[in-house]
């Protein structure tokens, strides 16, 4: 899709659509969002912080009029859009940890969430659930129920990437799922939003020291099919996830959304030189050329000058050098990949800025039963998770997952 706004900035394009894309089920009014992107200059990040926390602030501030009004169906529904604007808000001030806007946004985005989701029926529940030696934040969404449904459901554990939030995963395929009759687990890992304010954790490689905790959990929860629990993970979750499907078996299926092999080839194709090369510079205790050349980048590319001011924050690095390696150590090489036993899916978006080609990798590797999604531009689907295109995207791969895992008589009378 050609940007309808920012047209020299594809990192603020993409932002702006992912926004919008959340559209679809709650998150976002096309006017609110065009509205607030327009009087945004491209590449100024404290503008962008601006208008997103103002549109926010008025939105929350209706929702909590109409909810003391007793206007329940209003006062969610704008709690819900004000969430995700509160969000957007302080996506790119990571570059200075200790920005006091940062916190703000963010507890500003949670608490409307989590006030939205009281008002659903059934509730969407906040849960904490055990990891280590603190806790994980996430919520259990309980399936919804078809007439002549009794036993228990299938489950599908979510988990966002690089810079999601378990909130924002209502909008990316949380809520879908609970209305197909499936229960919905999302949470925030280490080096996601709650794991980085709560308890300071930065992102790990072993992700499934994190499914592994978090599946425990959910396989003693009342109403799980215990041989039906799927993993989703979306955007560097479609690395994430695979990676945890790769040791742990217990899962019916995977799911990445889209899918990543090696996030070290987005730093090798950006550098001269081979693999081994490159990670030698990256590592060296000093390279001021090296230093140089990627503040030239970050200067002339804005998603990588975006990607490696967060990077530091969410790896817990000090320098775009040592962000770049960090990236490095996020592969499925090495015959990771081939140890995923479950069935998987893996999706495609045909003009993604980040991770082009890598889906088709990750797929080559699979050696368990798996199946590919390809989505284009000519359906209006080929940006990064199909963003702006969120129904279309769902039903396929909830389609997939159903005649993955679900039995037949879950299937059965269900519409496309």
């Amino acid at each position: 899709m050609q940007p309808v706004l920012f047209p020299d900035d594809t990192s603020f394009w993409f932002e702006t659509l992912r926004v919008l894309g959340a559209t679809p089920y709650g998150g976002a009014d096309i006017g609110e969002v065009l509205t607030t992107a327009q009087a945004i200059t491209a590449g100024d990040y404290d503008g962008w912080y601006d208008q997103w926390l103002d549109t926010a602030d008025r939105i929350a501030g209706e929702a909590e009029k109409a909810y003391a009004a007793r206007y329940l169906v209003s006062a969610r529904d704008g709690l819900l859009r004000a969430s995700n604007y509160y969000r957007s808000a302080d996506f790119y001030l990571h570059g200075n940890p200790d920005d006091p806007r940062i916190a703000h946004s963010y507890t500003r985005a949670r608490d409307c969430f989590r006030a939205a989701a009281a008002l659903f029926d059934p509730p969407v529940e906040p849960v904490e659930i055990p990891y280590e030696d603190t806790v994980l934040h996430g919520y259990f969404y309980p399936a919804v129920r078809r007439d002549g449904d009794t036993g228990p459901s299938p489950t599908i554990i979510m988990h966002s990437g690089f810079d999601g939030t378990c909130e924002e995963m209502h909008f990316m395929g949380a809520a879908a799922g609970q209305e197909r009759g499936y229960n919905v687990v999302t949470f925030d890992g280490p080096g996601q939003p709650a794991a980085l304010h709560f308890s300071r954790l930065v992102f790990r490689t072993d992700w499934e020291h994190v499914v592994t905790p978090v599946l425990d959990w959910v396989l003693d929860r009342p109403g799980v099919d215990p041989d039906k629990i799927a993993l989703f993970g979306a955007s560097m979750g479609g690395l994430l996830a695979p990676r945890a499907a790769a040791y742990e078996h217990r899962l019916a299926a995977c799911i990445a959304f889209d899918g990543v092999y090696d996030m070290g080839l987005t730093v090798t194709r950006s550098m001269p030189g081979s693999r081994a090369e490159v990670e030698a510079v990256l590592r060296a205790e000093s390279a001021p050329e090296v230093d140089a050349m990627i503040d030239q980048l970050m200067a002339s590319d804005p998603n990588i000058r975006w990607a490696a001011t967060h990077g530091q924050y969410v790896m817990g690095v000090d320098s775009p050098r040592a962000f770049f390696a960090s990236y490095l150590d996020y592969t499925l090489a090495g015959g990771i990949a081939e140890q995923i036993t479950c069935p998987t899916l893996v999706c495609e978006a045909a003009s993604d800025i980040f991770f082009d080609g890598q889906p088709q990798l990750l797929f080559d590797h699979l050696t368990c039963p798996k199946a590919m999604l390809r989505f284009t531009e000519a359906e209006g689907a080929g940006a990064h998770c199909q963003a702006g295109a969120g129904r279309l995207a769902f039903a396929r791969i909830y389609d997939w997952l159903d005649g993955t895992v679900s039995a037949a008589d879950r299937r059965e009378g269900i519409s496309a």
